[in-house]
């Protein structure tokens, strides 16, 4: 086997569609005003108190405009289009064209953590309800994993590697890792790489429910009479992540390649730390979340007092949140202090396998305005005291460094490091 030929990877480009707006624009128009996307679920009826989501406020397939009514009706997975869509805009935003000479060199990763499943509960009605005959032949290609990156393949023409990192809520960050890899070791030259999750239907409301995952929004609670205030990451009072949909994808290129075609770089994916936990499926390890907080920042070849600032995953849970703090305090000691820490999943909730990839957007964006955005419903608890936790409001902030948090169910742990250009 080949060595890898070590090319520098820059991000070109991106694009999201979250709770705040379904665009890169439209969500960063109100999360720098220190808005949240919150509101009682409208896609579906389930009587669950955890019953305030993230759903993105525009989103219609239809209106795309590259779709006919066909496709529409046989592709009723959301995640199908909605990556359909966002690699588009995200090629748009690079100035990358795919052709006969980049279309062999792209590969598309995107990652997703519960895939179909809005698919798969249309072909559970049909079959009880119209019969067997009635499950859709599309079924199976709604739900594999893949499907959203081949079809974007179609769509645009590109012909590289194409598959979904599974990684639960850190897929996103696996994906951006995988594909800066990919790069620099010469299997491809360009790579979309991100996640997409569609994931409101009732089942899985009340699955997150049961596990005691998800807020419950009791009548004392200050969500009740205002939703937006639901996520509330390392606040006193945090009860539980905010489910949502939505997506990122991130256009890499090799440095080289960068110059002729004349794409501008927006940040280069310097280091990545990866680990599973090995101990339980939904409670996180702090020694290996530290391993893979560590890792990245070595692989950066940084020190953690080079880090200017860390998008946390910030989950908005008791435990979770606290593992993180203290994992933080583990690596940067006294340095954490002056570090800015803030965690997106406060304005646009939890979007599980798409998280990593808006996040990663999203501090790559307030990098270059020199901004961090906040974590907003910010109650102080005294167990994150002397930390600044960016409470409420945007900042101004100048830094040309930052770690990206991700971790999930099942003990998967994927930290990246992105440096400035």
């Amino acid at each position: 086997m080949r060595a890898p030929l070590n090319r520098k990877v820059y991000i070109v480009g991106y694009d999201i569609a979250t709770a705040l707006g379904s665009s890169l624009d439209a969500t960063w128009q109100r999360a720098v005003r220190g808005e949240a996307g919150f509101r009682r679920v409208s896609r579906c009826d389930t009587s669950s108190r955890s019953n305030v989501v993230g759903e993105l406020p525009d989103w219609d397939p239809a209106a795309l405009g590259y779709f006919d009514r066909k496709d529409l009706y046989n592709w009723n997975a959301d995640y199908v289009f909605l990556t359909m869509a966002l690699c588009i805009r995200a090629l748009a935003h690079a100035g990358l064209e795919i052709n006969a000479e980049t279309g062999p060199r792209t590969a598309c990763l995107v990652g997703s953590a519960l895939n179909g499943s809005d698919a798969l509960r249309i072909a559970f009605e049909n079959y009880i309800g119209k019969g067997p005959l009635k499950v859709s032949p599309y079924l199976l290609p709604n739900l594999c994993a893949n499907l959203p990156a081949g079809k974007a393949g179609m769509q645009l023409g590109f012909t590289g590697p194409i598959f979904s990192p599974q990684g639960a809520c850190a897929s996103g960050n696996y994906a951006i890792a995988l594909g800066a890899r990919m790069i620099r070791d010469g299997d491809c030259d360009f790579v979309l790489a991100g996640g997409v999750e569609t994931c409101l239907i009732p089942e899985i409301i009340q699955g997150f429910a049961n596990m005691w995952a998800t807020i419950k929004v009791d009548p004392n609670d200050r969500a009740f009479n205002d939703p937006t205030q639901a996520s509330r990451p390392f606040s006193i009072d945090r009860r539980g992540i905010v489910l949502a949909e939505g997506g990122g994808i991130l256009v890499m290129a090799a440095e080289e390649r960068m110059a002729d075609l004349g794409l501008i770089p927006k940040a280069e994916v310097l280091g990545v730390g990866w680990t599973s936990d090995a101990h339980h499926f939904t409670l996180p390890n702090r020694a290996t979340i530290v391993r893979a907080i560590a890792q990245a920042i070595d692989d950066a070849e940084l020190t953690p007092g080079d880090i200017e600032y860390v998008n946390a995953h910030g989950t908005s849970t008791a435990k979770g949140d606290k593992v993180e703090i203290e994992s933080l305090r583990d690596v940067f000691g006294s340095h954490l202090a002056r570090i800015p820490v803030s965690s997106n999943k406060s304005q646009i909730g939890h979007t599980l396998g798409a998280a990593g990839a808006i996040e990663a957007a999203l501090g790559i964006e307030a990098m270059r305005r020199e901004l961090v955005l906040p974590t907003v419903n910010h109650i102080p608890d005294p167990e994150f005291a002397n930390m600044d936790l960016v409470p409420n409001q945007a900042r101004r902030h100048p830094h040309t460094v930052f770690l990206s948090n991700a971790f999930g169910f099942g003990g998967t742990n994927c930290c990246i490091v992105f440096k400035g250009v």
